[in-house]
């Protein structure tokens, strides 16, 4: 099967419920895809293959709070690399960087752990939607504060509409586009 095809299998099994969380919200859930075996198997076959594409290497798979604490275990596991999360303020013990952005209905605050990623090493962000940018984009510089460089970011789905790339300084991949 073609990563085309695969990509097909996936955009099929995603479902989408209006209104969620909020009245003319269209939320778009990685859940389908991960209570599908089959769909599933799909996802992670294209992660690692695309990660694994990636040049230079990867070196750290960093994944947001929560969705990517799925999906950053599986390529960092099949790449025999690190695995670090990014975090809602307050989750995580020990010394961490903050980075506070701005949402469309407020502020958010994220955390990395300081010695999770060492000065100079290649990062792969990965997260499940890429909507508005916030919080993507603030995963971006809490690695730069870290001294590390975003290669990419990967995400699973993107809402183009909502122009989120124009927030991320770096490249992004998005598998589906919704």
């Amino acid at each position: 099967m073609s990563k085309q095809d695969k990509l097909e299998e996936l955009k099929k099994a995603v479902k989408s419920y209006p209104d969620f969380p909020k009245p003319g919200i269209i939320f778009w859930d990685l859940f389908s895809i991960l209570s599908n075996p089959s769909a599933s198997t799909l996802l992670k076959e294209i992660l690692i293959d695309t990660a694994k594409t990636i040049c230079p290497p990867v070196e750290v798979v960093v994944g947001l709070d929560a969705r990517g604490f799925l999906l950053g275990p599986l390529i960092s596991l099949e790449l025999n690399i690190p695995f670090v999360p990014i975090r809602k303020k307050g989750k995580l013990p020990g010394k961490v960087q903050s980075y506070k952005y701005e949402l469309e209905y407020g502020e958010a605050t994220v955390e990395i752990q300081e010695e999770s990623i060492k000065a100079g090493q290649i990062v792969l962000v990965v997260d499940d939607l890429l909507a508005t940018g916030g919080t993507l984009g603030a995963a971006c510089e809490l690695v730069k504060k870290l001294g590390g460089t975003v290669s990419k970011c990967l995400v699973v789905m993107e809402l183009p509409a909502l122009n989120g790339r124009k927030k991320i300084p770096a490249d992004v991949i998005s598998l589906m586009e919704f």
